[in-house]
């Protein structure tokens, strides 16, 4: 299983990006998926997940109705809708994929499989 992030880059401050996770195999619908970001010197943020389903949705309170995750199970790709950035957004952005139903998806330890991360900065 291998998970690509791509779409990051530098933007102003009030800008919008859109990152996407391409992930290879045929099993992509049955893993539940989360965004996650890690800021220098900082640890691994949870952002937000999204079922296997696309069915449900979870949000971290920072991101909450700036961010919007979905995904596309017939394209086996993974989406992050970032609208409003700020400066404190400036990270590199980890898609994560988890097999099967995972009972708190705030947690990366329980993600199965990373990709390499994109990283975003967000100017003032």
């Amino acid at each position: 299983v291998q998970l690509q992030a791509s779409g990051g880059g530098l933007v102003q401050a009030g800008g919008s990006l859109r990152l996407s996770c391409a992930a290879s195999g045929s099993t992509f619908g049955t893993w539940d998926m989360g965004w996650f970001r890690q800021a220098p010197g900082k640890e691994r943020e949870f952002l937000a997940a999204i079922r296997q389903n696309g069915g449900v949705l979870y949000y971290a309170e920072s991101v909450k109705g700036r961010f919007t995750i979905s995904r596309d199970n017939a394209q086996n790709t993974l989406y992050l809708q970032m609208n409003s950035l700020k400066p404190e957004d400036t990270a590199v952005y980890y898609c994560a994929a988890a097999r099967g139903y995972m009972r708190v998806p705030e947690t990366a330890s329980l993600y199965d499989y990373w990709g390499q991360g994109t990283l975003v900065t967000v100017s003032s």
